[in-house]
């Protein structure tokens, strides 16, 4: 988080490195299970302390999104794996909302394409697929959620589906691991779609690979979001990916790309997920 003219609230917890981090998230068709799924990733995961567990609304927070029952925008939400630490971004999948999947799809290093058993590839599926085969995201995980629905050969005829789209939109076909589960029942506590939660994370590990950190070009760092706050409205918070570079606390840092003249700003703090850092490296979300 880039800040200008701002100090950080104090006693807020500094972000620790112990693992690799990994940005990756949930994409598919509109109520196929995707805000479900990435809470049942929290909460099975805060069983063994490696995550917060979060509800359905704590997810889908605004107004909007609660009264329709649909993601409207992309949410971060953090979890822990044994390999890896991973930033999680909820994608919405009305194709109203496509402009905010893209937002959230170019952040990603690799994702989850979730398909409900009962639906199958939907239009949405071939459009996420399509949009992340064009950003060049180099891996897919699959989900086929909602098994608990259909029987065997019904799944068996969506997981046929979902490799032909993969194939189609140059994805490896064969080699690319999908998990079937239900999310709703693992939110419930059923322990073996628990476990398929698990095996989930742990398919995310083995399959999504580390990507490349260019530490030694210069800094550089897409802006998502701006917000302006104080009384004057001077103070300024803005988020983003960042693609290369380190960025850290206390430097100076130019905005590009709003007029031939490029402001220099002053970074007076930086975090991720509300903890703070001393620096960002590449491939983190933060904010300043």
């Amino acid at each position: 988080m880039l800040r200008r003219a701002i100090l950080l609230a104090p006693k807020k917890e500094a972000f620790v490195r112990q693992k690799p981090h990994l940005i990756i998230g949930t994409i598919g068709h509109v109520d196929h299970g995707k805000t479900t799924l990435t809470s049942a990733i929290t909460t099975v995961l805060a069983k063994t302390g490696q995550a917060k567990a979060l509800d359905y609304f704590a997810i889908d927070k605004s107004p909007e999104e609660k009264l329709r029952k649909i993601t409207i925008n992309a949410t971060h939400v953090e979890y822990e794996s044994p390999k890896r630490h991973y930033g999680h971004i909820d994608c919405p999948g009305h194709m109203d909302f496509v402009k905010n999947m893209i937002t959230g799809a170019a952040q990603m290093d690799g994702g989850i394409i979730v398909v409900a058993a009962n639906d199958g590839v939907m239009p949405q599926t071939r459009e996420h697929l399509l949009i992340c085969s064009q950003i060049g995201l180099p891996a897919l995980v699959g989900f086929i959620n909602k098994a608990d629905m259909v029987d065997d050969e019904t799944c068996d005829i969506v997981d046929m589906e979902v490799r032909e789209q993969l194939e189609k939109y140059k994805f490896p076909a064969e080699e690319t691991p999908i998990v079937r589960g239900s999310a709703l029942k693992a939110l419930e506590g059923d322990a073996a779609y628990e476990q398929k939660i698990v095996e989930l994370v742990n398919k995310c590990d083995e399959w999504i690979p580390d990507p490349p950190r260019n530490t030694d070009k210069p800094f550089l760092m897409a802006i998502e979001h701006v917000y302006e706050i104080g009384k004057d409205k001077k103070s300024v918070i803005v988020t983003g990916r960042v693609d290369q570079g380190v960025l850290k606390s206390n430097s100076d840092a130019e905005l590009a790309g709003f007029s031939t003249k490029k402001p220099t700003v002053k970074v007076t703090g930086i975090e991720m997920y509300h903890k703070t850092l001393d620096e960002c490296p590449p491939r983190r979300l933060g904010r300043c």
